[in-house]
């Protein structure tokens, strides 16, 4: 066995002869139990015995304080266990002296230490399922433009967690690795690579060259639209970070496309939805959120799989209820007890239950998380597998934010004759066990944690906001759905991690949007008289956007009051005027509210003016009294004028 490595002299004073020796343990763990307790074994617990048949492996003559050197040996396999198989502690000790005399203990002054599995090659491989997740936050400033650009930058570019964990995912090569993918990150890095541009709400669709312009009055107080300040992305003018952003988010939609394809690609709920909230919340979010996935993966097509799988792996048994029979369902270890199938069915539906120790990481020394440390871990609970009665297969779902500073050697050491490489779909159609879903763990903590109801209000606000601006739009059909997906960040599971911020996000796109539904207005006169029982008066339609639009007029009015509005839409022009011809009858004298509605295509209200209309129509009873009034001036009038003639006459 060769083994390579570095020695580092973290004292102040200058080390001398400093021997190298490897060691192994005598009794071998074969138990993922005792892989977790072995992992968390102090570092100056003795594990195992220092080799030393054949004197130091390597010596280093002299090191001083903060240098290091490296090392490299081999240890014959004749010194190494071969009859046990299971997985033996095995590492470096480093021993020197800093004086004339060295310690006579040979107590080891360094360590490193790591597990090593010995699995007989005789033994049935174990089908092992290697998921890399695609997850980000994501959220937009109020015009639209992803936020956060910086943090986006340095997320995709070399070196970053996104970047990092998709090139790992990369040099598997032919290797087959399941893609864990929330596709609202996908096109977010879209957006970036674009440039960034703010939201539209210009043109989307083709016009009729021969359909009427309008030829309403522009009106000089016109608002300009999303369009100017999306214009402010062209090249001369863009930013520096908008520049990096483009550079670095173009370059990672290659590097994953490059990974993505021929692969197993497993979609999440678009905006990454927290499924156990929506089963609390809203259910029929989570329709919508797996419609808007689909199952293809944009901009290349690649095919997608319905998958359900949160960041900690717990999922609550409504959520799973939520999922369809042919969703694929990954669930941690931790939520099934003691003894955890490798696959189980539950309500109806396949669970993939993926091993939370094979993530955890090795043993101090060695960063937890480092390549080295996650590979032997996984080999090792592969190894432990492969021992037990019919080989379980194990599924690895590499953590969020893992940012793998190499892949060197990774997959390589994976090459084992007793571990097989596969797919979710593929450890899927493994036998299961049946479990109830109220055994499923998931606790009051988990619950507290769960995107709460004010979020999907807020989503829902915003997402109805968006298809009301579509639809007072002449000619963009797509703002709404853009608006939509925005509205969907606000419920994923990165709004656990920042509610606060997710909700002001949400708030202020909305107010944009509501920005532009204001400058579309209705007024009426302060006041309307009719002399009669009926008249005319008008109202003033203003569109205050650099774009047409498309609305409705509607009268509210109490029952002796009948105003009558055009049946047909109004189209105004952009940042048009025009008046409008209502015809307002009235049963009755007095003074009645109307109140003027202008609204999108679908009905829902966009601004509203109310004003006085007062009658001046007499009723019959008035007239009646009038008529009987003047009947009886005349006919006093004839009688005295026939008193007088009859008194003349006398």
């Amino acid at each position: 066995m060769r083994i390579s490595g570095q020695v580092t002299n973290n004292d102040t004073e200058v080390w001398q002869t400093i021997n190298l020796y490897p060691f192994v343990s005598a009794i071998p763990m074969t138990t993922a139990a005792e892989l977790a307790a072995g992992a968390s074994t102090p570092l100056d617990t003795p594990v195992g015995e220092r080799i030393t048949e054949t004197g130091p492996f390597a010596t280093i003559d002299e090191l001083a304080p903060g240098e290091s050197t490296s090392y490299s040996f081999s240890v014959p396999r004749r010194l190494l266990p071969r009859d046990v198989p299971g997985v033996y502690w095995f590492g470096v000790h480093a021993l020197g002296q800093t004086g004339a005399e060295r310690d006579q203990e040979f107590i080891a002054d360094g360590r490193a230490r790591t597990f090593l599995p010995l699995v007989p090659t005789s033994q049935s491989p174990v089908d092992t399922a290697v998921v890399v997740p695609v997850r980000h936050a994501v959220r937009y400033e109020p015009d639209g433009r992803v936020a956060d650009v910086e943090r986006w930058t340095q997320t995709l570019s070399l070196g970053g967690q996104l970047r990092s964990l998709t090139d790992f995912g990369v040099a598997a090569g032919d290797r087959p690795v399941s893609w864990l993918v929330d596709p609202a990150v996908v096109d977010a890095a879209v957006q970036l690579s674009h440039g960034n541009p703010a939201r539209s709400i210009g043109p989307t669709v083709e016009t009729d060259p021969e359909a009427p312009s309008g030829s309403a009055t522009p009106d000089p107080s016109a608002t300009p639209s999303a369009d100017a300040s999306a214009a402010a992305t062209d090249d001369g003018e863009r930013s520096e970070a908008d520049i990096a952003a483009s550079q670095a988010s173009a370059e990672w939609l290659r590097r994953l496309q490059t990974g993505v394809t021929g692969t197993e690609v497993l979609g999440l709920p678009y905006g990454d939805l927290d499924v156990s909230a929506a089963a609390a919340q809203r259910p029929t979010t989570y329709g919508e959120a797996r419609e808007r996935t689909g199952t293809e993966l944009a901009p290349w097509g690649t095919a997608m799989t319905p998958a359900v799988a949160s960041p900690n792996g717990f999922l609550s048994p409504g959520g799973l209820a939520l999922a369809t029979p042919d969703t694929r369902i990954i669930m941690t270890d931790r939520a099934f007890g003691e003894d955890p199938p490798a696959v189980a069915y539950a309500d109806g539906r396949t669970v993939v239950v993926s091993s939370s120790g094979a993530t955890s990481g090795g043993p101090d020394p060695e960063q937890r998380r480092s390549p080295l440390a996650m590979r032997q871990r996984l080999v090792s609970e592969a190894a432990v597998r492969a021992l037990a009665p019919d080989s379980p297969p194990l599924v690895v779902v590499l953590p969020d934010g893992w940012r793998p500073t190499s892949s060197s050697g990774f997959f390589d050491g994976l090459d084992l004759p007793w571990l097989h490489l596969t797919s979710v779909a593929a450890i899927a159609q493994h036998p299961g066990t049946d479990v109830a879903s109220d055994d499923i763990r998931y606790s009051a903590r988990q619950r507290r944690a769960e995107v709460g109801a004010v979020d999907f209000a807020s989503a829902d606000e915003l997402a109805a906001a968006g298809d009301t601006l579509q639809n007072l739009l002449t000619r963009n059909d797509r703002i709404g759905t853009d608006i939509r997906d925005e509205a969907m960040s606000l419920i994923g599971y990165a709004a656990r991690r920042a509610p606060l911020r997710t909700r002001i996000s949400g708030s202020r796109s909305r107010d944009w949007v509501e920005e532009q539904l204001d400058s579309v207005k209705v007024d009426g006169p302060r006041a309307v008289i009719l002399s009669s029982g009926s008249g005319r008066f008008s109202a003033t339609l203003t569109n205050g956007l650099d774009q047409p639009v498309t609305v409705q007029l509607r009268a509210v009015t109490d029952p002796q009051l009948r105003v009558t509005v055009p049946d047909e839409p109004i189209d105004l022009a952009p940042g048009a005027r025009t008046s409008v011809l209502l015809n307002a009858a009235s049963q009755g004298a007095g003074v009645r509210t109307v109140t003027l509605v202008v609204t999108d295509t679908d009905g829902t209200t966009i601004d509203s003016d109310s004003l006085p209309i007062r009658s001046n129509r007499v009723s019959n009873v008035i007239w009646l009294i009038l008529g009987t009034g003047v009947a009886l001036l005349f006919a006093t009038i004839i009688l005295r004028l026939a008193r007088r003639v009859r008194a003349a006459r006398s």
